[in-house]
Order: structure tokens, then sequence, then C-alpha cells
């Protein structure tokens, strides 16, 4: 299905029900889809998935939502313009039924992967009318009476109730198609009743009787309305041609070399035609001559296509023509028809096979008329043309064309277009191209963005503050704060640029490192300051193995700056647990930050520790010592701010 009906979804589902609801849903069912492209088709399983998602999260049944659905989609197609389309059918809600198959061969225009139902007017009477639905999908049923239904509310100001006589095929709940248990191909049929006011239709209704003006027309003699419409088939009751347009005859004979021209005349129209549209309508009588206002379409069977037969063909006398001459062209015709295509299989500059002259199947499209008169069906139609090139493809010419209408004008305009439309394509599927480019680019730099104030703010607050919330500061019972100071990185008497460029350099790396170790959210960097990098366990993110994970990366560092093998270089790390406030400061670059004497207490372990030695407080030595971590007192030790403070080196991790 094409995006737009899924926009139509999410929009009013939203609407309706609110953002958590429409998320849920899509958490549900799996979608990958945060928005839908309108010309990008995607999955028809997705539409009875989000009903019964819905169904389930709001107590409401399957039905009811794909019966809302389809009103959504009637109120959303609006806003694209379509609902002008939708008022210029016709004056009355019967006009519109009439019309909605032509709607959707006009909407393959815009969106040529449709694959639209077929639907037909059967019965029209003052309480309503009854339509039969066609498609290849399944379970739809209630999203059209959705879609009907507010279509006559929208456009027309009646409240109908649609309801179903006969369904065959259906199967609630699937689109994938109707289960097949044979070879043949399958369709779902539904018939629908809609009740609604239809006296004003039915009081206005022309043609009921004949007028009388028509009752004075003399008859008109077939050979000529034959000639005004050279691609006319007559119908009689059992569906068999009686007569037909002189080109309808010349184009079945061109693409059908071999075959008894004469054969035409009598055949029943479905051993020469196939019904392209209505899909799965039944070729009767009865049924064909209710479908007045219906747009037949027909593919030409062909057995062949060659120039040579066809010419043969046309230069036959066909009354005088005997059983056995016939048979000798026809031998001829068809032995002239694979001499030509066995010369034609293979082109000998290239090696590679050659396109036949005519490759094109030959659609013709119009409508089924009676006529009391002839008590026949007329079949008045013209071939499906678009441009010259097209033209030539299935072997007519302009003059084979309607004199009348614009049959001719529209062949000549689209071949001086053509190119012209090419070139638009292009540039569209180029502007295409770039907007996705740009959208993945966009992507990219969203990541981007996201990862840079991730590392300034953690994720959780940063999320927060994308809400709109504000960051209040938070207070955290207990978490350890690590303090690392790189040393002999910079002699600060240098005036030497290249020492300053060298102790950049020096510091990138060694931070850098510390960085790799940093495993959120075990552990959160907080900021480098100078030649000291701080990190804390336990916030953001609660933590209650803090002082260990703490532990566990400041023995991870010393190992890896050692291995690093820089002249000189070394590490110092304090640590320290107990309580911390942390909030977002700043506006212009915000960062998280800590406050408390666990800070303050955590910076002198630092500044009081040795090279390539990890420094602890008495909280942190305790708890780690408690878990097994190897732990040795260094004694008391003076710390500015605190006094005497009885501290203890890090060693080792618990052994195994």
């Amino acid at each position: 299905m094409y995006g737009m009906l899924y926009e139509s979804v999410a929009f009013y589902v939203q609407k309706e029900y609110g953002v958590d609801v429409w998320k849920r849903v899509c958490h549900i069912v799996d979608c990958k889809h945060s928005s839908f492209k309108t010309h990008q088709i995607y999955p028809d399983k997705l539409m009875p998935d989000f009903a019964a998602a819905l169904a389930a999260c709001t107590g409401e049944t399957f039905d009811f939502f794909m019966n809302f659905f389809g009103k959504c989609f009637v109120r959303f197609f609006s806003n694209f313009g379509y609902d002008k389309m939708i008022r210029s059918t016709g004056r009355y809600y019967c006009d519109f039924l009439q019309s909605i198959d032509n709607i959707h061969l006009q909407m393959r225009f815009t969106y040529p992967k449709m694959k639209s139902p077929s639907m037909q007017l059967t019965h029209m009477d003052n309480e309503g009318a009854v339509i039969v639905y066609r498609s290849g999908r399944t379970g739809m049923s209630k999203y059209l009476m959705g879609q009907m239904a507010e279509v006559a509310k929208e456009f027309y100001g009646l409240d109908i109730k649609a309801y179903v006589l006969q369904s065959q095929n259906d199967i609630a709940g699937g689109t994938a198609g109707p289960i097949k248990l044979s070879d043949a191909p399958l369709t779902v049929v539904v018939k629908y009743r809609l009740d609604f006011d239809n006296r004003d239709y039915m009081a206005k209704r022309i043609n009921v009787t004949a007028h009388p003006s028509h009752l004075s027309l003399k008859p008109i003699n077939m050979s000529v309305f034959l000639d005004l419409f050279p691609f006319t088939i007559v119908l009689d009751h059992d569906m068999c041609i009686t007569h037909a347009g002189e080109k309808i005859v010349e184009t079945w004979i061109l693409h059908n070399p071999g075959k008894n021209p004469k054969s035409f005349i009598g055949s029943h129209v479905m051993d020469l035609f196939e019904c392209r549209r209505p899909k799965g309508t039944k070729i009767e009588w009865d049924t064909l001559k209710q479908m007045r206002t219906v747009l037949f379409e027909f593919e030409l069977l062909r057995t062949g296509r060659n120039k040579a037969a066809y010419d043969a063909a046309m230069n036959l006398d066909f009354e005088n023509l005997d059983e056995l001459e016939f048979s000798e062209a026809s031998a001829t015709m068809r032995n002239s028809e694979l001499q030509n295509e066995d010369e034609d299989e293979v082109d000998l500059a290239t090696g590679e096979p050659k396109e036949s002259q005519y490759l094109k199947s030959i659609l013709i499209k119009g409508q089924m008329f009676y006529m009391k008169d002839l008590d026949a069906l007329i079949f008045l139609c013209s071939p499906l043309i678009e441009n010259l090139d097209e033209l030539h493809g299935i072997g007519l010419y302009i003059n084979d064309l309607n004199p009348h209408g614009l049959s001719r004008e529209l062949v000549m305009a689209g071949w001086q277009h053509c190119s012209k439309l090419e070139m638009m394509f292009e540039k569209e599927e180029m502007r295409s191209d770039e907007l996705e480019k740009s959208l993945d680019l966009a992507d990219s730099w969203k990541k981007q963005g996201d990862e840079l104030l991730y590392s300034m703010i953690p994720r959780p607050i940063a999320e927060r503050m994308r809400n709109g919330e504000e960051a209040h500061c938070e207070s955290f019972d207990e978490v350890s704060v690590i303090f690392i100071e790189v040393m002999n990185v910079y002699n600060g008497d240098s005036n030497k640029i290249q020492d300053a460029m060298l102790a950049v350099t020096t510091l990138n790396t060694v931070f850098t490192a510390i960085d790799e170790e940093i495993i959120s959210p075990f552990v959160y960097k907080v900021e480098t300051v100078g030649m000291v990098y701080m990190a804390v366990s336990g916030a953001p993110d609660i933590n209650p193995l803090h002082a260990e994970h703490a532990c566990d990366l400041a023995l991870r560092l010393i190992k890896k700056v050692k291995a690093l093998q820089i002249p000189d270089l070394s590490i110092r790390i304090g640590i320290n647990s107990g309580p911390v406030v942390a909030g977002v400061v700043g506006l212009k670059v915000p960062r998280y930050c800590l406050f408390g004497d666990t800070v303050n207490t955590a910076s002198r372990m630092e500044s009081t520790s040795e090279p390539f030695k990890i420094h602890l407080s008495f909280n942190t030595a305790k708890k780690v010592r408690e878990v097994g971590y190897k732990v040795v007192s260094r004694g008391h030790v003076k710390v500015k701010g605190k006094g005497e403070m009885e501290t203890f080196w890090l060693l080792d991790t618990p052994k195994e």
C-alpha cells in the first residue's frame, strides 16, 4: 500500500487517541517507520496489524478500527486536493458510486503501482443502492465501508448505513490475498447494501423512458455506425460478436496470423479478448447490461505479430474464400511468420536478440451500451495509446484511430511532450535522490549532534530537556568520584611552541586512552580541566556497585597508560565515595557538574597520591575491602582542609 494510506492512519490516531497510544501501537506491531512517505510502498499487513493493536490498547473491536481507518483516509486526502475530484463526479451520491472505478483509473497516473479494487453499482432504488466490490486483497471490506460512509457524509450530507449482503473469499484481518486451495486465481467479492435517501436521484434520472424527440429519429444503418466507430464491437445475449468495426478486425488479424479472418465474427468475446478491468467481472449479459457507466478495458489476445502475414491476410478475398484456399494461405502465412521470426531472432552485428517490430499488447477501453432496437450490447471503445512509439508498437497508424473525439490529438500531444515529460521525470528523480541523500546526511548530523550532546550532558537528562522538562538538581546518597591527573606532560617554564604542541598531543593521547575505558552506564565522564580528568560512578545512573566499578577503572587505567610507553609520563589517581548533588550548569556550553564535600575529598586524594598509584579514602577502601579488593593502609595523611585522614592504596582486584 502507498504511504498516504498509512499517513492518514498515523495522523488521526494521534489526533483522536494521543501520541502515547500511537507509540504503543507502533511498538506492538514492531513498526520501524517513524513516518510514512506519500509515494512509497509499505507492506499491506501493517493496516490490519495497526487495527488489531489499537483494539488491544483501547478495548474497541478490530472491525471498528478498520472502519475508522477508511474514514481517516477520506478526511486526509482532502489535504491533497482529491476532494475536488470527488465533488466533480456528479450531483448525487449514486453518481460517485458509478464513477469509483474511473477515479481509480485516473489515480493510477499519480500512483502507478496502486492495486486498486474494482467496484460496480448494480442496483439503485429510493432507499439506497447495491455495489459489488472485487479485489485481490482480503480483510479490507470494513475499510471500504468506512470510506463509503465518510464520502457520503462529507461531500453529500448523507448518513448511510452499510452492511454486507454476500461475501466470497474475504478473510478478516488478512491482506496478503485470499487463500488458494487450487491453482485457479481467486478474487475477493463482497456485495454491499448502502441504505440512504436516494429519492432525488431516482426522480431525476434521465433515459428511464425515451424522450419524444428520440422516438421520431430514424434508425441508423449499422455500417454507417461502424464507419464512425471503427473499434466498436456488437455483442448478443451469448456474448458472441455479431458485428465489429473494420479497424478492430484488422488489428486482430495483425496479431493473430494464421487464423481464419472470418472467425472473428461469431466468436465469444472472451475467446478473443481478456478483461483487464473491472477485475473479476463475469462477462455475462445480465451483468454487463447493468454496468452502463463502467469503463471496460480489454486486452486483445494474440498468437503472433507479423507484418507479412498481416499483408497476406488483407489481400485475401474473404467472401469467395473456401476452406482449402484458406488452409493453403494459412500455411503460407504461418511459414512466412516463422521464417521472419527466425530471421529476427538474433542481431548478426551484436549477437544480441532483436526486438520484434510489434511488441506491445493492444488495449481497448470504453463503455458498454444496451441498444434496445438491436437488443444487443455495443462496446464503444478506442485503443489506449499514449504516443507515437506505442502506436507503432501495436501496428496501428494515426488514420486508424476514431476520426472524432481527441484520440489523434492526444497521441500527437503525447509524442510532442514525451521528451519534455521524460526530462521532468529525470529531474524529479534526481531531486528525489538528492533529497534522500540530504535526509541521510541530516540523520548523520543528528547522530553526531546527539553524540556531542551526550558527551556534555547525560543521555537521560538530555532527553528530558528535549521534551521541555527542566533539568532539576538531583541528590545522590552515595557515589564514587574519580580524579586522574596526568603528570610530567609540560614544563611551564618552557617558551618553545614545539614543547606546547607536544604537550597537547601527548595529553590528547592519554585522555583518549582514558575515554576508551569509560564504560557507560557504570562510569560517566564528567569533565577535564587542564591535566585533570574527572569521572563518577553511581550518577546520573544509580549504581550500587559504584565503588567497585571506580576501582576497576583505576586499575585498568594504570595498565593502559603504562602500555603507552611515553617517556617520563605518569598518572596519579584518587577516589572517594559519598553523597553528591548533580545538575546541568550553563546555557552556552552546558555541563553536567557534581557538587559537595565528596568531590573536594576525591580531589585531595588525587593531589596527595603518587605516580602510578591509586589513593583511596577511608569510605571507598572500606567498601571495596569488604568484597575482596587488595587494599593496604598508607597511614595518616595531612589533607588540606581536612586535617589528618587515614587513607589507603589500592593494589589489585579480588582473587578468583
